[in-house]
């Protein structure tokens, strides 16, 4: 194929298209083509999208090197292939240019099912290898950005998987993680309901390990200040009074630095050779512990309160066992039997649990329904009748 320039201009985005060879035959034809458009829209910093250029030579990577001073910032390189991309690697341009991979692409049509989170859906694709494909426009910087929350994690102590490929899936994108024949310990309570205090047993477990962890400050969003975030969100469905309590509960809560999944459901653990593991963690934060374990609290209880269904339709376990879960779990996890310590602590992650609950269903499209302002109500009832009765939420 010859080389080929051409551009688009869609809402302010310059993208600069290059197709075939660029070579020592027509460098200087793509320097003056592309060196024109550049000059045509100065204010603009250009994409540069390879997803059919062939080959460059050296004579090619000098008209990016002169693109490059040109631009006051790192223009992007998408679609890269991948014999490209390794020229680039080889020579430097990878620290001159933000440069991205041309993605593989992959069909999900007929993969089961094994999650679905607030921003995508985990697919397995054969016994070795699973894809979390993004519902987002912004799935790509979403993907590096968990991949970097997943890194941080690892490096702190706590067992996750990491991402080692990206794909296209339809007009999407996903992450591929490689989980031999890996099960989540909501696969297996699903299997084995009988099973229930055991398995609760290992998740309460395993989530203290993770939240016994700590990462360097910085390096993860503060959960206490989404928190906050949370109260301020949802304070229209809540009296002033109450309000100003729950803001000094949660402000008497110190900043920590230890490692909060922040949607700690038994879905998001998988177990890979008999070993528990932490994935979808675009959700990872620091904080204290509580606010981790109130999502337990969510999903084995608040979802399914007002609404009994969503039990089997959620998780696909019958409201009678995912009572067992929260009943059983607060004692697992604080090693503890005393029912009058259990139920002190109980009473603390519900406060916490509340104002994420209330939060999350005012981001629901069905706010204007008779089972949300039921889940107010309670939750607002509820609230009340907990900061009545406690003075701190700390352990």
């Amino acid at each position: 194929m010859s080389m080929k320039i051409t551009h688009t201009l869609t809402d302010g985005r310059l993208t600069v298209h290059v197709s075939g060879r660029v070579d020592t035959t027509n460098s200087a034809d793509a320097e003056r083509e592309i060196m024109a458009i550049l000059n045509d829209n100065k204010d603009t910093l250009p994409v540069f999208d390879c997803s059919l250029l062939e080959y460059i030579s050296s004579a090619g990577l000098r008209v990016l090197m002169k693109i490059r001073q040109r631009c006051a910032e790192p223009p992007l390189l998408q679609n890269v292939s991948s014999q490209i991309y390794d020229i680039l690697e080889t020579t430097g341009f990878t620290e001159l240019f933000s440069v991205q991979r041309k993605k593989r692409e992959i069909s999900v049509d007929g993969c089961e099912v094994i999650g679905r989170g607030f921003y995508g859906t985990v697919y397995r694709i054969d016994d070795e290898t699973v894809v979390k494909v993004y519902e987002s426009a912004d799935s790509l910087s979403m993907i590096e950005n968990e991949k970097r929350l997943a890194k941080t994690a690892l490096i702190a102590g706590v067992p996750t998987a990491i991402s080692y490929d990206i794909v296209k899936v339809g007009d999407s994108y996903g992450s591929v993680f490689e989980l031999l024949n890996a099960k989540t310990f909501n696969d297996l309570l699903t299997e084995h309901p009988e099973n229930v205090y055991e398995i609760t047993k290992q998740y309460a477990q395993f989530l203290k390990l993770v939240n016994e962890r700590q990462v360097p400050a910085g390096r993860l969003r503060s959960a206490k200040q989404m928190f906050l975030g949370y109260l301020d969100s949802v304070s229209p469905l809540l009296d002033v009074a109450l309000c100003e309590k729950l803001r000094a509960l949660l402000e008497e809560i110190p900043e920590q630095h230890n490692v909060i999944h922040g949607d700690s459901q038994m879905k998001n653990i998988m177990v890979v050779d008999g070993e528990p593991m932490l994935i979808d963690m675009d959700t990872l934060c620091e904080g204290y512990p509580i606010f981790d374990i109130q999502a337990v609290y969510i999903t084995y209880f608040a979802f399914g309160e007002d609404y009994p269904p969503n039990s089997m339709e959620f998780l696909g376990l019958p409201p009678e066992v995912t009572a067992k879960v929260w009943e059983s779990f607060v004692g697992y996890y604080f090693d503890t039997e005393d029912e009058a310590e259990i139920q002190r602590l109980r009473e603390k992650i519900m406060i916490v649990g509340c104002i994420r609950f209330l939060y999350l269903i005012s981001i629901m499209p069905d706010t204007g329904s008779e089972l949300f302002k039921l889940r107010v109500k309670h939750t607002a009832q509820r609230l009340e009748d907990l900061v009545g009765r406690v003075e701190t939420l700390l352990f």
